[in-house]
């Protein structure tokens, strides 16, 4: 009998605000390379979710001083499994890594212009994740944000 040793990456990213990538911290833009685009970026109460067009990098700051950072980055190639389910005023993202660790990314209190931005987000991961080509259109709308209802 085989056992799989499940590891959980995340504890809790209630992501509940849109931030503007240009009103992140510098610190996090760190992780964001030259010919990288970041597409998204989310905040929760402490912490920090950003999507460039490669990899997502989230930012769980474990104190109440932000003295201790835990830097997680999931290059889209490792993920082997996505799914989004919409709730009436939030959503939940899973992905599942090559690893075969799961990977949760909660989003709460969505307005309907919140939700068009994670339908936008999560078809561009989708494609990186299935090899596609990503939609230019759908790049451009995501780092505009133009979330407008098309």
């Amino acid at each position: 009998m085989a056992y799989i040793k499940y590891k959980e990456i995340t504890k809790y990213f209630n992501f509940s605000k849109y931030i503007n990538p240009k009103s992140l911290p510098k610190y996090t833009l760190d992780y964001v390379f030259e010919d990288e685009k970041v597409l998204v970026s989310y905040k929760t109460s402490r912490d920090y979710g950003l999507f460039t067009d490669k990899k997502m990098v989230l930012f769980d700051n474990t104190n109440l001083f932000n003295l201790k950072k835990h830097v997680t980055i999931v290059p889209y190639k490792s993920i082997s499994t996505c799914t989004v389910i919409f709730k009436p005023v939030g959503a939940e993202m899973s992905l599942f890594l090559d690893s075969g660790y799961p990977l949760v990314l909660k989003f709460v209190n969505m307005t309907a212009e919140d939700k068009v931005r994670l339908r936008l987000l999560f078809s561009a991961i989708s494609k990186y994740v299935n090899n596609q080509k990503e939609s230019k259109e759908e790049i451009e709308r995501l780092i505009n944000n133009d979330v407008s209802f098309k």
